[in-house]
């Protein structure tokens, strides 16, 4: 890996490029050349991903177009987080046609999955998850979005724009966390129609009748500062009309729920079973094909090995359970929620 070092404004930036991008063949010269030509043409930076203000508006295997919520520019990342564009989105997409074409590129075909993360998290909590779904020969697409700086609509939007930038995927899958799982039932409410692509969904402690917890704290100053416009969406049903006029799922759907199998949580400040952030109750949405309740942690739930093993099996099977026994919520049940 070659380093190029400068020193800009009294910082001194070290910023490593691969020094090769991709497979080539002994002598294939021409490859090669496009690749430096561009590597000459736009140094890579380093960066962080892009965590509460940036947004993911398009996808082509592992690179990503992000849009800047504060000023509304563009930049191109690769998979390592690293810059290769900055601008308008017309100029990103121009750098990254060239990108494909100097690295040959195949077009994205087969199954995607695209992991959705909850409130103030990054596509980074979802490492193994990730790891595990790229295992079975899914392209996996770590979906970013500014959680915390925009409301729920707002960020469906974003997740609209890198559904619509997948061509060629024939089928796609969903794996969504916390608030995650909002933005999708929300992007469906902007749809006249579904993309038909959209083949089932894992839902991973999703506070699809809202959280308690945001019910304790939405006029807490700090809780405002730190959770955004999102955080006050997060009520329960009791509070606000946000939660209950989201749409069920046209597709099937399958939830997770954290909890301890008791009458009492993890947390309690929140009544009855919960996972420490969001109660049992509350994941249970009416129309889920398949329901399960494991002894995890909400924060912890991405990345729990049997949650993956789970999350695993339903995707192809539409069954959390290695029995194949199915325990549906019903769209009759009416449990409020504490």
């Amino acid at each position: 890996m070659r380093q190029f070092i400068t020193v800009c404004a009294g910082w001194v930036l070290v910023v490593a490029t691969p020094a090769v991008i991709c497979a080539q063949e002994p002598g294939n010269s021409s490859v090669q050349k496009k690749i430096e030509e561009i590597q000459k043409k736009v140094l890579p930076i380093n960066t962080m991903g892009g965590r509460q203000f940036w947004g993911d508006v398009q996808f082509f295997q592992g690179w990503k177009i992000q849009q800047n919520v504060l000023t509304k520019h563009y930049r191109l990342l690769n998979s390592a987080d690293q810059r290769y564009e900055s601008g308008t989105l017309e100029e990103c997409q121009k750098q990254l046609e060239e990108i494909k074409q100097a690295q040959q590129l195949k077009p994205m075909q087969g199954k995607a999955v695209i992991l959705i993360h909850g409130i103030i998290r990054s596509s980074k909590s979802f490492e193994k998850m990730k790891r595990a779904c790229q295992k079975t020969g899914r392209l996996v697409v770590p979906f970013d979005y500014p959680s915390t700086q925009r409301t729920i609509p707002e960020n469906a939007k974003y997740l609209e724009k890198v559904i619509n930038s997948l061509e060629g995927i024939e089928e796609i899958e969903l794996v969504v966390h916390s608030m995650g799982g909002l933005v999708v039932r929300s992007w469906i409410a902007q749809q006249t129609t579904v993309d038909p692509r959209i083949k089932r969904m894992v839902m991973l402690g999703v506070p699809n009748r809202g959280a308690n917890m945001a019910d304790r704290f939405r006029s807490n100053l700090l809780f405002k500062v730190i959770f955004g416009p999102a955080g006050q969406q997060l009520v329960t049903e009791a509070n606000s009309d946000f939660i209950t006029a989201l749409p069920t799922p046209p597709f099937p759907f399958g939830i997770v729920a954290g909890g301890r199998n008791t009458l009492k949580g993890y947390n309690p400040l929140i009544p009855g079973d919960n996972d420490g952030t969001v109660g049992v109750s509350s994941t249970r949405l009416p129309g889920a094909v398949d329901f399960i309740l494991l002894p995890v942690l909400h924060s912890f739930m991405m990345n729990d090995p049997v949650i993956i093993e789970h999350t695993l099996r339903f995707m192809e099977t539409e069954k959390f359970r290695e029995s194949g026994k199915a325990q549906p919520i019903s769209i009759k049940e009416k449990d409020t929620v504490p």
